[in-house]
């Protein structure tokens, strides 16, 4: 286990993060997938909430920030004509799909179930983006994903007790964001497909 004001180090990599991938974003290098990062802002926020009341602890300060980042993202894709990515009908199905776990926990109303419902939604949010990288790597940032893995991974050694409602946000953020490197980094949807590789993020 790590000393818990190793939170404040998981927040700094977040910030990190962060600032790359909006700086990629406002100079069109990297365009993000607004139903990914409009649905993380929105998660993480009342994933923060729900903590707050599983008395989570510092812990939940990083659940905080992974709806912060997402929030400056999301604003940042609209200062660049290219700093966005065409939304098809994948995408618009998994922003349902996630809305709708954000709907069940306004009718069920109970802390631990609310966070589970909030990580599947966090997931299908995912998907999206995790196509992308697939489909379109030299659109990503992959160093940033991998802060994200970082921070996760940082906050989740943090926890002096591990509880549902402390480990599965950021583990399952952490996966995802692994899978989403591994991808971006691999190049292996253009490889799959035999096309000319771009130049890594």
């Amino acid at each position: 286990m790590l000393n818990g004001n190793f939170i404040y180090l998981a927040l700094f990599l977040s910030a990190l993060g962060g600032a790359g991938y909006m700086r990629d974003t406002l100079r069109g290098v990297t365009s993000p997938n607004r139903v990914t990062w409009g649905l993380w802002a929105v998660e993480g926020i009342l994933a923060f909430i729900v903590e707050k009341q599983d008395h989570v602890g510092s812990a939940s300060l990083m659940t905080l920030m992974l709806g912060l980042v997402p929030c400056f993202v999301f604003l940042a894709s609209f200062r660049h004509k290219h700093g966005v990515w065409q939304l098809g009908p994948f995408d618009i199905v998994c922003g349902v799909i996630s809305l709708a776990g954000l709907l069940f926990w306004l009718v069920i109303g109970q802390a631990t179930v609310a966070l589970v419902s909030f990580v599947a939604a966090d997931q299908m949010a995912a998907l999206p983006t995790l196509r992308k990288s697939f489909l379109a790597p030299h659109t990503e940032t992959a160093w940033s994903f991998f802060m994200g893995t970082l921070n996760c991974t940082i906050t989740v050694l943090t926890l002096k007790h591990f509880t549902t409602a402390g480990f599965l946000f950021p583990g399952a953020i952490a996966v995802a964001d692994l899978l989403i490197v591994l991808t971006i980094v691999t190049k292996i949807g253009p490889r799959l497909r035999g096309e000319a590789l771009h130049p890594a993020a």
